[in-house]
């Protein structure tokens, strides 16, 4: 294989029986853990788009999904994440529904997240298991906090190309996130990382941005 060749990640479900005998790839778990980091942190930016990339690299092998994520690889499920995600693209940019938007998404971008963990990780010992899920929930959360914390930075700005142009970076990271840990899932895994301690070195701001988005999807709605 030559250097320049990007080796697409198989992340094959294997059975707890095989982990048993231990005759599995010792890296398919660590690459499948590091795939899940970048993913959930990518959720916590877009879920639609995550799930509807997730889908179309497993539907073009380019990404081998565990069993027990083969469904995000029907066309019915990214068909359903890509109208979605067309409704928050444009949606995201219009001030006012953004923020009723994104208040009512950190209801659906850590959980879904989290489900995705738990499914990817049903191979696993349920305390492994278990682990993996909170981690992914908590990843999405950091990823949603510091999006919103930026969010409420720029929405003060009287003209909408900020506001546009932090949309559409949160949009491409997502993207890069999933289609990168594809083919180097440590590297987008760290990358991730290094993005949630950076979100965890903010969290005082990210908890008053969070208060923030909640009123003003308040006074939004009132």
């Amino acid at each position: 294989m030559g250097r320049g060749h990007e080796r697409p990640v198989h992340l094959k479900h294997v059975s707890p029986d095989t982990l048993e005998r231990g005759n599995c790839n010792a890296s398919a778990p660590s690459e499948l853990i590091a795939l899940l980091v970048a993913t959930s942190f990518a959720a916590g930016l877009n879920v639609y788009l995550t799930v509807a990339v997730l889908g179309l690299l497993g539907h073009t092998s380019a990404l081998t999904l565990p069993a027990s994520l083969q469904p995000l690889a029907s066309w019915y499920v990214i068909a359903a994440a890509g109208v979605l995600f067309a409704v928050e693209f444009f949606g995201d940019k219009i001030p006012a529904f953004d923020l009723i938007w994104n208040a009512l998404h950190t209801f659906v971008r850590v959980p879904v997240a989290a489900f995705i963990a738990y499914r990817a990780t049903a191979a696993l010992s349920p305390g492994e298991q278990l682990a993996a899920t909170l981690a992914g929930g908590l990843i999405a959360l950091a990823a949603h906090g510091g999006k919103t914390a930026a969010r409420v930075f720029v929405t003060p700005s009287p003209e909408p190309l900020s506001n546009i142009s932090l949309s559409l970076g949160e949009d491409a990271l997502a993207l890069f996130l999933v289609w990168f840990a594809a083919h180097h899932p440590y590297a987008a895994g760290t990358i991730a990382l290094v993005l949630v301690l950076i979100v965890i070195i903010a969290v005082r701001w990210v908890v008053r941005a969070l208060r923030a988005l909640f009123r003003g999807a308040e006074r939004a709605v009132g």
